[in-house]
């Protein structure tokens, strides 16, 4: 591949902004190609809808299209594009040519614009660099960006300062002029005040507890109970929800897999019979309605697919209190075993994970009194090293160690 350094005909004129030159050499460092195409769809059309409603920002588009939409009509050759802090378009607005135009290199509503994804650009180098970004034509890493020139600003969230998303303008070298960049730091803080005075009036219009409180509050996560169950319930405060047997399984593995997985992915993980990914993306979007109907906050992201906030396992809790060394506890709390009907084989790994931190944790350091409580289960039923170790810490005179004894002949054949 050609030295991005190279690749840039017209920045090579003069020596590039340093801010470019970082840019183009994470670029290089990424593989990226400055003659291939642009950007490429990450959130799917029939997606793209649901996503949207739930991002953060879009309570706060009246704000952005007040002060920056109005002015980018059909005559003003710009366009204000607002996206999610992964650098994805969600909404796309202004010049009607103009929009048009820039199909061409795929800057459209669901398109994937990260830095990692297209090289140098504002929207990318904004969310990359958590600050306000210009880049005029030729420092554009991409040649087919090379017509364009852009402002973008990271918008934030306004308690906790974790990026949401970016606005950006695109557009002739009229998206860069000298006032752009202070027009749009102005919005961003216009929309993370906006988003402040919204979360303090539903404060004010939340009806008072009839009894004093302590200032402390605790927001309870969503929980997934799949302990003993086929089909898991989710609960959120005195809401409760039975979900299928599918989406069970779903959700069970995104709660584990905190990170997110891609699609095919987890449709390794869901699928015994190699269903494709098209299979999977069918049942999310069905997921994905299923939970916007009946609790609140909890929703889906795609590209990778990753719940929007943490959801607790019950089976999580168990593996919490036994790294706490609450043996007794734990194995009170493991009323089953997780799924027990499932053939997933993501939920087979899980299950069989979970049994086995519950046995090496017991074996390591729990009581004889923990582990005669262990025994009694249906994983350790003929499980002779659980005997063994029990016979090993009775003591000598102790009435339970015949029958320890005589189940031990029996397992051992």
């Amino acid at each position: 591949m050609t030295s991005p350094w190279l690749a840039q005909p017209e920045a090579a004129l003069k020596t590039p902004r340093p801010l470019v030159r970082a840019s183009w050499k994470r670029a290089f460092d990424n593989h990226l190609d400055p003659d291939l195409p642009l950007a490429s769809l990450e959130v799917a059309e029939d997606e793209l809808g649901d996503y949207r409603l739930a991002h953060p920002l879009a309570s706060v588009l009246p704000v952005i299209r007040r002060l920056l939409v109005r002015d980018a009509d059909d005559d003003s050759g710009l366009l204000v594009a607002v996206g999610d802090a992964m650098g994805r378009l969600l909404w796309v607005d202004g010049d009607r040519a103009l929009r048009r135009r820039a199909e061409g290199m795929l800057f459209v509503e669901g398109a994937g614009w990260a830095e990692s994804r297209v090289g140098t650009s504002a929207p990318g180098t904004a969310l990359e660099l958590d600050h306000a970004v210009q880049i005029s034509g030729g420092e554009h890493f991409n040649r087919l960006a090379h017509a364009w020139s852009c402002t973008a600003v990271p918008v934030h969230d306004p308690e906790t300062r974790r990026i949401l998303g970016m606005i950006d303008i695109t557009g002739g070298t009229q998206a860069v002029d000298p006032h752009t960049l202070p027009l749009m730091e102005a919005t961003a803080a216009a929309v993370e005040s906006e988003l402040m005075v919204q979360r303090l009036r539903a404060l004010r219009d939340r009806p008072a507890p009839r009894r004093p409180t302590r200032r402390t509050v605790t927001v309870a996560r969503p929980v997934l109970r799949v302990l003993g169950r086929d089909t898991g319930e989710l609960s959120s405060g005195t809401t409760r929800v039975e979900l299928s047997a599918r989406h069970t399984e779903l959700l069970t593995l995104l709660a584990w897999h905190r990170q997110g997985l891609s699609a095919n992915r987890l449709a390794e993980l869901v699928y015994t019979e190699g269903e494709s990914a098209v299979t999977l993306r069918a049942e999310m979007v069905r997921l994905r309605k299923a939970l916007a109907g009946s609790l609140d906050g909890l929703g889906l992201e795609s590209r990778p697919y990753r719940l929007t906030q943490p959801l607790e396992l019950d089976a999580q809790h168990v593996v919490g209190l036994l790294d706490r060394g609450a043996h007794r506890v734990a194995l009170a709390t493991a009323v089953g075993a997780v799924l027990p009907g499932s053939t997933a084989p993501g939920i087979e790994q899980i299950r069989e994970e979970i049994r086995a931190r519950i046995r090496e944790s017991v074996l390591s350091d729990a009581s004889v009194d923990v582990l005669l409580q262990f025994a009694q289960t249906p994983d350790a039923a003929n499980d002779t090293e659980v005997w063994s170790a029990i016979l090993r810490l009775l003591p000598r005179r102790s009435p339970k160690r015949a029958g320890i004894v005589a189940h031990l002949e029996v397992i051992s054949g």
